[in-house]
């Protein structure tokens, strides 16, 4: 299994690190695209450095690098999740801005149908975003905020962040054996 890993300027850097982390556990290659914005957050929120994420990828590349081979439709991957996806990505995407690379690779996913996850970080939502959204659903990306779980009675910050990570991996039926899944009442 192949897929884009972008991580954005969004509040939740730690989103993205437990993409890379769950993905490479279970032995999937990752293609990683990092933005500008996302650097500061790396830095201020997991007190990390941009490096220290590209070390969990197969492969890595610069923003601004248009002309990578994830931004081709001829190179095949099984979809893209960006985590977090801050508002900014978002609407470039929904409005088919391609001036980078991220926005550039989403709009691949897109055109070549397929899988397209945003793990969309902001709250609460105006009538822009939601429509954007809308947009981007009925072109075929699921909207996946990480919105946490309560039923798998989580312990720690990172049992909440593995739970919603795992729930958009899901989605490309990747198998996260940390996942607690809901197994009814009785």
């Amino acid at each position: 299994m192949r897929i884009i890993v972008a991580i954005t300027g969004a509040s939740g850097a730690v989103y993205g690190l437990k993409t890379l982390e769950l993905l490479k556990n279970a032995g999937v290659e990752t293609f990683l695209v990092i933005s500008k914005s996302a650097a500061i957050t790396i830095k201020s929120e997991l007190g990390m450095n941009v490096s220290d994420l590209e070390n969990l990828a197969t492969k890595n590349y610069k923003h601004s690098d248009i002309a990578a081979d994830i931004a081709s439709g001829s190179f095949k991957t099984d979809g893209m999740i960006i985590a977090p996806c801050s508002i900014k990505t978002m609407s470039e995407i929904a409005g088919s801005l391609t001036s980078n690379l991220i926005s550039r690779a989403a709009d691949v996913c897109l055109k070549e149908a397929r899988r397209l996850v945003l793990m969309v970080r902001e709250t609460p939502l105006n009538y822009l975003h939601l429509t954007n959204m809308q947009k981007l659903s009925q072109a075929g990306a699921i909207i996946c905020p990480p919105v946490p779980a309560f039923y798998n009675n989580p312990k720690t910050i990172d049992d909440i962040v593995t739970h919603s990570v795992a729930r958009s991996l899901d989605l490309f039926g990747v198998d996260i054996p940390e996942l607690k899944r809901w197994k009814g009442l009785s």
